[in-house]
């Protein structure tokens, strides 16, 4: 199946590089793919020039300026792309602010998300955990995570195949009475609410067992800790070896935005041409299962398709 991938080419700590990297590593992994260069000109000719002539018919560009061009703006556009059916699906490493609130504008947010969420996926020593959110709502209230944990649920079963999902808060004891003002008040609630695809709350989970995925499959915290949490696990993973020892295939460096009407990548700010690579991949196999539409199944079961009631900010 075609997958049409709009690639942010200005996005990441060493772009445009690493992303021509990347691009080209899917693009010849991938004969199904087709990519959609979004930036400047030297950007993409830099990919075209590297791809042979017989396939070119899967490269296509979105050309931007360079004079005066910004990262955002670049982001913007690529997200602008999917709404326009232009792509399938956006895969950018840049400023993840930007692409937040791009896309919710560009693409809409489902009903009752005040904030998407991304979702990265982690190797544990019992398999794979789902920690949301990674760096996009810093300073949530108690709404938005429990919206977070739907979404999360959702996402662990329908792109991970995770049976009954089972639910955490990440705090700093598992006692009761134990952390802030927000997680404090949130296991009550948490308990009340009726998680999607058979998923169940799991209760008060800390550091350790985001290593060990003993506890539960999807972790649910702010985006201030979930981003600190993650960027220190990267760095162990890499100098020492995730636990278990086995590859998951989604690295920590690629995160999905949830809660939005379309597929999202966001790639980290330092990735690679091979995290890049894994990105692309990543979305083009979102795009090819309907994740977004099976998610939405999930989320809103029994009521009418977000599909027709986007939020636009």
């Amino acid at each position: 199946m075609t997958a049409r991938i709009a690639v942010d080419l200005l996005g990441g700590d060493h772009a445009p590089a690493v992303v021509v990297d990347g691009a080209l590593r899917a693009f010849q992994d991938d004969p199904s793919l087709h990519l959609l260069l979004v930036g400047p000109h030297d950007a993409a000719d830099a990919v075209l020039a590297a791809v042979d002539p017989a396939q070119r018919d899967r490269m296509g560009t979105l050309p931007m300026p360079a004079v005066e061009l910004h990262p955002d703006d670049v982001a913007r556009a690529s997200l602008r792309a999917v709404a326009d059916g232009l792509a399938d699906a956006a895969v950018s490493a840049g400023n993840t602010a930007a692409i937040v609130v791009s896309s919710a504008r560009a693409l809409g947010r489902w009903p009752g998300v005040r904030r998407p969420p991304l979702a990265a996926v982690l190797p544990t020593a019992a398999g794979r955990l789902v920690l949301l959110d990674v760096g996009s709502a810093v300073d949530p209230d108690e709404h938005t995570l429990i919206t977070h944990a739907r979404l999360g649920a959702a996402y662990a079963a329908v792109a991970h195949g995770v049976t009954a999902p089972r639910v955490g808060l990440l705090t700093i004891g598992t006692e009761r009475g134990k952390g802030d003002r927000l997680r404090r008040a949130l296991p009550s609630l948490f308990a009340e609410t009726d998680l999607p695809a058979g998923a169940r709350y799991a209760g008060l989970v800390e550091g350790q067992d985001v290593v060990t995925g003993d506890a539960a499959d999807v972790v649910v915290t702010d985006g201030f800790t979930g981003n600190v949490l993650l960027k220190g696990l990267e760095t162990a993973y890499a100098r020492l070896g995730p636990p278990g020892g086995d590859a998951i295939g989604v690295p920590p460096r690629v995160a999905l935005l949830l809660g939005v009407a379309g597929t999202v990548v966001v790639c980290h700010g330092a990735a690679s041409g091979a995290d890049l690579a894994d990105g692309i991949a990543f979305a083009a196999r979102m795009h090819r299962r309907a994740a977004v539409a099976a998610m939405a199944d999930h989320v809103f079961e029994n009521q009418q398709s977000p599909h027709n009631e986007v939020t636009h900010e």
